[in-house]
Parts: C-alpha cells; structure tokens; sequence
C-alpha cells in the first residue's frame, strides 16, 4: 500500500535517499518494482528527519513526482537519521497531508507500509488522521516503541488479514517489522538504509525475511523473529 525507506548513520542529503537513486521513493511513486498490493503511489507522500535533536516533517497529499518546490530543496537539507514514505491509499481513506508517514509522537517518526482493520484498533484522540496506518501509530507509541514485536503480535492476531511492516526511527536508532510485505537491507560505509525495496541494483541489498523484527544502532543490524508467528 504504500513504499517506504529508513536511513541511520552519517549525514546525507534528502534527495540522495529519496530523489537521486535509479529505483528511489520517486521512482516507486509511479514505478514501483517489488510491490505486492497497488499499482502506484500517487496518494501523497512524507518525510521526516532529525536536526539537533528535533524531529522535523515534510508531508502532502500530492504525488513526489509533482513537487518542484520539495525537489530544489531536498539537496539542501540533510540528516543522519531520516524515515521517509510514498503512500498508495487504502479504498475508502481519505487522502490528505495527515493520513501521509511519516507520523510522531515528538520523539519518533514512524511509516506503516499495509493495511490494518480500523476496529481492532483503539480510537485514540492522538491520532493525526483517521486512516489506519495513523491509528496504528497512535497505538505503537502508546504501548512504546520497545514493544513494538508485542504490538504487531497483538493486531496480527486480532486482524489476520492485516499487513503490517513498521519503519520507525528516533534519531539514534531505526526500528522495522517485516509482515506482509517486503524490505531490504544496505550496509554503507556510513550508514544503514532499510527499504520496502531496493532503490538501485547494488549487490549489497539483501532481503529481510518475513515476520521479523529489524533493529539498527551503532551501526549494527539486528534480525529477530517475531515470537508466536507463522
């Protein structure tokens, strides 16, 4: 339902994780090579990114492949840790800024790739819209991000149908969650990216087995399964 891509490690600019690759986020906007569920994803976008500390976010209910404006700046603006998201919407979802990844609670952005039954989920005023990929993230930051496993057990299993991969970040660490989709890893020399699929053709990407937790710090990539799963 949607692409999304995580990046830690040294500062890069913007538009080198999102609008430079071959096969980047606005490639996937129109051209998605790896996805499973939708066409394209032309229902807005996001990113979001950390500077000194604050977590700061560009979101539109727009196509990537249409903002000029977005692209002259993107060079200009570069991080070390940066969650970034193109949204295919889900029949029936409104489509506005709101309901774009990535979502935040002030410490963590977070991108939800899939779709979930809004009736397993807890109305939450914190949420930022009522699709939900946003109720969802207003559920994972209540219960905190340290259990993020047990939250995607706990709706997995109330909504078996649900697809659920998780891409979220606090500026000093990047959690993910393989369920229903596909997501891939690079080891940089300066960095980590994790992403729905990969943006060029380097040897080096290698794909996350499905029904995994992803836990990026320091520099090192943990695997671990998801307890209880199938």
């Amino acid at each position: 339902m949607c692409r999304h891509l995580g990046w830690l490690g040294e500062p890069v600019s913007i538009a080198s994780l999102m609008l430079d690759p071959p096969s980047g986020l606005q490639v996937q906007s129109y051209a998605p090579r790896r996805q499973k569920h939708g066409l394209m994803n032309a229902d807005g976008w996001g990113v979001g990114f950390f500077d000194h500390g604050h977590a700061r976010r560009w979101r539109s209910a727009s196509p990537l492949w249409g903002d000029v404006s977005f692209a002259s700046v993107a060079p200009a603006l570069h991080s070390r840790c940066v969650v970034a998201a193109v949204r295919s919407a889900t029949v029936g979802m409104p489509i506005e800024a709101s309901a774009s990844a990535p979502f935040s609670d002030g410490s963590w952005l977070l991108s939800h790739n899939g779709v979930v039954d809004r009736g397993v989920l807890p109305v939450s005023r914190a949420a930022e819209s009522t699709v939900d990929s946003a109720m969802l993230a207003a559920l994972i930051f209540d219960r905190g991000l340290d259990n993020l496993a047990d939250t995607i057990l706990d709706v997995g299993t109330a909504d078996p149908s649900a697809r659920l991969n998780i891409m979220a970040a606090n500026g000093s660490r990047l959690v993910a969650t393989t369920w229903g989709d596909t997501l891939s890893v690079l080891r940089r020399d300066d960095g980590v990216v994790l992403a729905s699929e990969p943006y060029d053709d380097h040897p080096d990407w290698q794909d996350i087995p499905e029904r995994h937790l992803v836990d990026v710090t320091g520099g090192q990539v943990s695997l671990t399964p998801l307890e209880g799963s199938s």
